[in-house]
């Protein structure tokens, strides 16, 4: 993978696992609510993971924003669902999204620059 991709996905196991080392039951019920929240329910994981990005997006978390790239990327989500997704998180976000958007841009790229090497 690419070293934006691979960096992200390093840092994220590192702190993960550091944090469940010590963590209490509270927060390993939040670890969890979060990940079975994404799962296929009444929608889709796919459509989930793309609300998801567009909340990241506007609460300009890029740790968010890189998660959740990667999981609209395993779910299928093409470049022009992706190219709306990031117009919607501009629109309600307002232009102190750009920076984040731009961001996004880049490992979006990246993420599909992985399978065309």
């Amino acid at each position: 993978m690419g070293k934006l991709i691979d960096d992200f996905n390093d840092y994220r196991t590192k702190m993960n696992d550091r944090i469940m080392d010590t963590a209490n039951t509270n927060i390993k019920r939040f670890f969890a609510l979060d990940t079975t929240t994404y799962a296929d329910g009444a929608l889709d994981v796919k459509t989930k993971e793309m609300l998801g990005l567009v909340a990241s997006m506007v609460l300009r978390c890029d740790d968010c924003i890189k998660y959740h790239l990667g999981k609209c990327y395993e779910a299928g989500v093409k470049h022009d669902e992706m190219n709306e997704v990031f117009m919607i998180a501009n629109l309600v976000g307002g232009s102190i999204v750009i920076p984040h958007y731009r961001r996004a841009v880049e490992y979006w790229d990246e993420l599909n620059e992985q399978h065309t090497v």
